[in-house]
């Protein structure tokens, strides 16, 4: 099986990303390519290196330039048949097929304590770091249906939003 990641260069978390994601794949026995975009033009002619390389889906990483083009990619892997995953819910709301990652309410919930603690007086080197805690998978029927995918019913029982 062929993978295809596309990321965004110029973010620093994408070479982690990266580096965890290979990893995993060795592990699975997946040959994995990785795309690097920072422009539209770069995620047009990435996605036409995935098309020519027939590739099996794509994992898009979790960057704020990809997340300003959500609309763009849904539509190109719909276009192209390619079944993609994400890091957010707002992608497969766009279009995508499915997305686990952080719980985006979850985190802004967290924020406004934050936002909280420091009006009432406590400096913000005194708040501690805080890593996500709450996940969510969603899952995109109608993209999946398009796609020719059939999603088994325990996945979309364990999954936290399901789109019709």
């Amino acid at each position: 099986m062929q993978d295809q990641h596309l990321f965004d260069r110029a973010e620093v978390w994408g070479e982690s990303t990266v580096r965890d994601v290979r990893a995993a794949a060795r592990v699975r026995g997946l040959q994995i390519d990785v795309f690097n975009a920072g422009t539209i033009a770069e995620i047009d002619a990435a996605y036409a290196t995935i098309v020519r390389a027939r590739t099996d889906a794509v994992f898009v990483g979790p960057e704020p330039f990809f997340f300003s083009r959500r609309v763009q990619l849904a539509i190109l892997a719909a276009r192209h048949a390619i079944p993609a995953t994400y890091a957010a819910r707002a992608y497969v709301e766009a279009g995508g097929l499915m997305s686990y990652g952080t719980d985006t309410e979850d985190l802004y919930r967290q924020l406004g304590v934050y936002v909280g603690r420091i009006l009432k007086g406590t400096k913000p080197n005194d708040l501690p770091v805080l890593q996500p805690t709450k996940f969510e998978l969603v899952i995109n029927l109608h993209t999946a249906r398009t796609l020719g995918l059939d999603v088994p019913p325990t996945l979309i029982a364990r999954a936290d939003g399901v789109i019709e």
